[in-house]
């Protein structure tokens, strides 16, 4: 029974804690991450050209490259988007958001703003 514990341990079965290699794929997984704030610290937005058009509103479908934002006032949007777009976090239906878009109608910034909440 002994041999058998001690092969486990030589074929790189470590019981006592994480391996490197483990450590490593860890270290690999947090860094994907990226910078993430702690606690309740406001985002800030990045300066805008002058020239741009913001949306308010609740994400009532998912087009492929798009969200379809609907405003409080009931207008719907289609607001594409792309890699060079800064996205705080993907957005599902019911989500509100808001949209800064360029001259082209391609969307800069898009935001999460719910509150932790639901929508409403």
């Amino acid at each position: 029974m002994s041999v058998v514990g001690v092969s486990l341990l030589g074929a790189g079965c470590n019981i006592g804690g994480t391996s490197r290699q483990e450590d490593l794929g860890q270290g690999i997984v947090r860094g994907t991450l990226g910078a993430q704030p702690t606690g309740n610290v406001p985002a800030t937005l990045p300066t805008l050209p002058a020239n741009f058009i913001s949306f308010k509103g609740q994400v009532t479908a998912i087009e492929g490259g798009a969200y379809v934002l609907r405003e409080v006032s009931g207008i719907e949007h289609r607001v594409a988007h792309d890699e060079n777009t800064q996205i705080d976090r993907p957005a599902h239906v019911g989500d509100r958001i808001e949209a800064f878009l360029d001259a082209r109608g391609r969307a800069v910034i898009i935001r999460n703003i719910d509150q932790g909440g639901p929508p409403q």
